[in-house]
C-alpha cells in the first residue's frame, strides 16, 4: 500500500497538473481537433485502398479472388483517384481543421483562419509546377509542416489583429465583406515572411521546407515507433486516466502527428510493393494495446458479468456491448477503476503486456503492420484485420490477447469481489440491525 500511495501522491501532484495544463493548452486541442477532422477523409481513403490491393496473392487461382485482383488492376487510376483525394491529401484536411480549431480558441473567425493555414501550407509545400500542384507532400509525411503552417499563420494573424494592425471597415459594411479587409494584410505577412523563407530553404538546401521539417523530426519519428516509446506514452496514459482524467485524449493528441506520419509511410511502402517499416500505427495502438477500452477492459467486463456480486454482474453485462466498440466509460467510472487500489497494477501493466506482445509479433512479421486507418469504435477483432490489409493474424492475435488478459486480471477480480461482496454484508446488516435501533 505504501508503493501504491507514493504513486498516487506522486500523480497527483505532479504529473496530473501538468497534463490539465497541456490537455487545456490551445494548440493541444487545436492539433487533436484537426486530426479529428482529417479522420472521416482518412478511413475512407483507407478502405479504398484496401480495395485497390486485396488481400490475395498475385498468384492466386481461386475464382473470387482472381477477379477482384483483375478488376482492381483493370482499373487502378479509377479506383485510386478518390484514395488520393481522401488520404492522398490528408494534411491539407488537417491543417484546415487546426487553423479553425485554433482560431475558435482564440475567439477569432475560424473559417477565415482556416483558408489562411491552408494558404500557408501550400504556399511552402506545393509550389505550382508545370501546370499542377505537386501532391507529394500533401499526405500523411508532412503532416508536420501542415500542423506548424497552422500555428504560424493563426498566431501571426491573431497578433496583426490584436494590435490593430489590419484594415477597418466602415459599420456600415457588411460583416462578411469587412472581414475580408481584415485578413488582407495578415495574407499579405505571410507571403512576404512565410515564401522568402521556403525561397531560400530551397536554394540553400536544394529541399522544400515540408522535407526539411521531415528530417529535423526524423529522430522523434523514429524514437516513436521504439517499444520504450510506447510503454512511455501508455503508462502516461494509464497513470491519467487513474487519477480520474481522460488520457487517452491529452496522449493521443500529442502523439497523432507521429501515428499519421508513420502510417503515412507504411502506406508508401505498401503501394510501393516495399517492405512496410512502422510498427506504431492507430490500429496497433486502438485494437491491440487498449482491447475494450482503455485499460484494456474487455477481460475484466467479461469476468464482471458472471460475477457473484450483483453490483458487478450489473456493471459487467451493461458494460459488455460498448466494451466490444472499444468504449468502457461505463466500467471505469462505474466499478470504479478511478483510484481503485485493487484494480490500479492489472489497470496499468495489462495495456504493457499486450503493447509487448504484440510488438514482437509485428516487428517479428508475424502478424501485419498497420496500413490503414480505422474508426476506433470497430470492435478489435475486426479493426485490426482491417488495419492491416484484412488479414487473418491480427485477428487471431486480438483472441489470444483477450484470452492472456481475462487470466492477467482474473487474481485482482477475485479479490475485488470479495471486497464488494463484503461491503454488501456489512451494509445489509446495517439495515437489519436499523429497525432495532428505531424500537429502542
Amino acid at each position: 500500500m505504501k508503493l501504491y500511495d507514493s504513486i498516487l501522491n506522486f500523480v497527483e501532484k505532479h504529473i496530473a497538473p501538468i497534463a490539465i495544463k497541456v490537455g487545456n493548452q490551445p494548440h493541444v486541442r487545436a492539433m487533436r481537433d484537426g486530426f479529428i477532422v482529417a479522420m472521416p477523409f482518412i478511413i475512407v481513403g483507407s478502405f479504398l485502398l484496401i480495395f485497390r490491393f486485396p488481400p490475395f496473392s498475385p498468384e492466386t487461382e481461386l475464382g473470387f479472388a482472381r477477379a477482384w485482383l483483375d478488376t482492381a488492376e483493370k482499373y487502378d487510376q479509377i479506383i485510386m483517384m478518390p484514395f488520393n483525394m481522401t488520404m492522398g491529401i490528408m494534411t491539407i484536411f488537417v491543417t484546415i481543421g487546426v487553423g479553425y480549431s485554433l482560431a475558435k480558441a482564440h475567439k477569432m473567425d475560424g473559417i477565415t483562419s482556416a483558408a489562411l493555414s491552408l494558404m500557408s501550407y501550400l504556399l511552402i509545400a506545393a509550389p505550382l509546377s508545370e501546370g499542377g500542384l505537386p501532391a507529394a507532400n500533401l499526405g500523411g509525411t508532412a503532416v508536420f509542416t501542415g500542423v506548424l503552417s497552422a500555428f504560424f499563420s493563426v498566431e501571426l494573424y491573431r497578433f496583426m489583429k490584436k494590435h490593430n494592425i489590419t484594415i477597418r471597415m466602415p459599420e456600415q459594411v457588411p460583416p462578411a465583406i469587412a472581414r475580408s479587409f481584415e485578413v488582407l494584410l495578415p495574407v499579405l505577412a505571410v507571403l512576404l515572411t512565410l515564401y522568402p523563407f521556403s525561397v531560400w530553404v530551397q536554394m540553400e538546401y536544394g529541399m522544400l521546407i515540408p522535407e526539411l521539417i521531415l528530417a529535423a523530426f526524423a529522430p522523434f519519428v523514429s524514437a516513436s515507433n521504439s517499444l520504450p516509446a510506447i510503454l512511455g506514452a501508455l503508462i502516461l496514459c494509464q497513470l491519467l486516466w487513474f487519477a480520474g482524467i481522460h488520457g487517452a485524449a491529452i496522449v493521443v493528441g500529442l502523439m497523432s502527428p507521429f501515428l499519421l506520419a508513420n502510417l503515412s509511410v507504411n502506406i508508401d511502402a505498401f503501394v510501393a510493393g516495399e517492405p512496410i517499416p512502422n510498427v506504431f500505427t492507430q490500429p496497433f495502438w486502438d485494437f491491440y494495446i487498449f482491447l475494450g477500452g482503455s485499460g484494456a477492459t474487455l477481460a475484466l467486463v467479461i469476468l464482471m458479468a458472471f460475477s457473484r456480486s450483483a453490483h458487478l454482474k450489473s456493471i459487467g453485462r451493461m458494460s459488455i456491448v460498448p466494451g466490444f466498440f472499444q468504449i468502457n466509460e461505463p466500467v471505469i467510472f462505474g466499478t470504479p477503476m478511478v483510484l481503485n487500489p485493487t484494480l490500479f497494477l492489472p489497470f496499468l501493466l495489462v495495456p504493457c503486456i499486450n503493447a509487448t506482445i504484440a510488438y514482437f509479433a509485428v516487428h517479428s512479421g508475424l502478424v501485419g503492420m498497420g496500413i490503414a486507418t480505422t474508426p476506433w469504435t470497430t470492435p478489435a477483432i475486426i479493426g485490426a484485420s482491417w488495419g492491416s490489409g484484412w488479414t487473418l493474424a491480427p485477428s487471431l492475435l486480438v483472441v489470444a490477447l483477450l484470452v492472456l488478459d481475462i487470466f492477467l486480471y482474473l487474481p485482482f477480480f477475485k479479490m475485488f469481489e470479495k471486497e464488494v461482496l463484503a461491503g454488501q454484508e456489512a451494509t445489509e446488516e446495517e439495515k437489519l440491525t436499523e429497525p432495532e435501533l428505531a424500537k429502542a
